[in-house]
């Protein structure tokens, strides 16, 4: 074990501070926090692009073993001054299953015994082959509607439950990349409940998170807190870059930069590049309206606002072009605003941070540990 290994390990026992740690396609992304005087405070933060371990483009998906992530991890905690080993963890949510199933009213301990049962139907692998949770959704009380004609049927016996579920083998891998990173940590947790955390807060209506990262675009349909429905467009950013490299005859790290610096703005003498870009853009709005809708349609709820994360969102005129896509309110999602930052950081967090969500949000449950 080296040095440095060595030093993580030897922190106060009465320390708070905590790290979230968010692998993703691309990067990997960490935020650790502190808590002082009741309040969540930024200690540092930091990413390290998977490409060039990967020898591909910074940007780039990429596939590694899990013995290169640890040390890509390492690397990165050394990059940003981590001094704590306390640790959350995200899943991603292809490598989860998540379902909303219609359960009888029954009580605790009866649904103990037959939401398993139940929940057979769904997993698609021998039930004894994952760790598997699930949470009663409270019903909603305040539901209006704007004549008889459109209000859904709904029945008194019957409760609708979230069954959550990750093959064992699934976090055996994450339990190896974290041992082998030197941490220790007491949870693992679907990368979609850690951005909710940190970016919804109070919101009466249904709203949905729009995450688009390298490899996919993930939708999150949320009401009071509650996940009501996800779905992954399996395109991203990624694709923008592949395509304008193609269009363009460009190499792919000049097509990122040029996506990065001009990606999706309008001037005439950026056409080219924008009717590039649109043939992806365009997609994935379309299949993201398409859930958004069906969503409204199932509920009889409209969706008050669409929340923007993820770095594929760093384009220029990214959330210009999603106001004009999108039927309600869109905003760019900060996930930093639960937590208390230096001054000098809060404007460069509202534009290199958009990428932090799931990380924070690791982060900000793994100081709940400390209450």
């Amino acid at each position: 074990m080296n040095d440095f290994i060595k030093n993580l390990f030897n922190f106060n026992k009465t320390d708070t501070n905590v790290i979230g740690i968010d692998i993703g396609s691309s990067s990997i992304k960490i935020v650790q926090l502190a808590k002082s005087k009741g309040k969540a405070i930024l200690k540092t933060y930091g990413s390290l692009a998977i490409g060039p371990y990967a020898g591909v483009t910074i940007g780039q998906a990429a596939v590694l073993p899990g013995e290169k992530l640890s040390e890509i991890i390492i690397d990165l905690m050394k990059e940003a001054n981590v001094n704590t080993t306390n640790a959350g963890v995200a899943i991603p949510l292809r490598s989860s299953l998540v379902s909303l199933i219609e359960m009888p009213n029954l009580s605790q301990s009866e649904l103990q015994k037959m939401v398993p049962l139940e929940a057979r139907k769904y997993i698609p692998v021998p039930i004894s082959e994952v760790t598997m949770d699930w949470w009663v959704i409270p019903k909603d009380e305040t539901r209006t509607f704007s004549s008889p004609q459109t209000a859904p049927m709904i029945k008194a016996d019957k409760a609708e439950v979230l069954v959550v579920s990750i093959h064992n083998e699934v976090l055996n891998n994450y339990t190896s990349i974290i041992k082998n990173a030197g941490l220790s940590t007491s949870f693992f947790e679907i990368e979609m409940f850690a951005t909710i955390r940190s970016l919804i807060e109070h919101e009466l209506s249904p709203v949905m998170i729009f995450d688009m990262g390298a490899s996919a675009t993930k939708l999150y349909l949320v009401e009071r807190g509650v996940v009501k429905q996800s779905h992954i467009i399996n395109r991203g950013s990624q694709d923008i870059t592949i395509a304008l490299s193609q269009g363009l005859q460009v190499s792919m790290e000049k097509a990122e930069k040029i996506k990065r610096s001009i990606g999706t703005l309008t001037k005439e003498e950026e056409k080219n590049i924008y009717d590039i870009s649109e043939l992806t853009m365009d997609y994935i709005f379309s299949e993201a309206g398409s859930v958004l809708l069906a969503f409204e349609k199932k509920n009889h709820k409209s969706v008050s606002r669409v929340y923007l994360t993820g770095g594929g969102i760093l384009m220029k005129g990214f959330l210009d072009i999603a106001k004009s896509k999108f039927q309600t309110d869109v905003v760019i999602g900060d996930p930093f605003t639960k937590i208390e930052v230096p001054a000098f950081l809060s404007e460069i967090l509202k534009e290199s941070g958009l990428d932090f969500a799931v990380a924070t949000g690791l982060a900000l449950r793994k100081l709940q540990e400390f209450l």
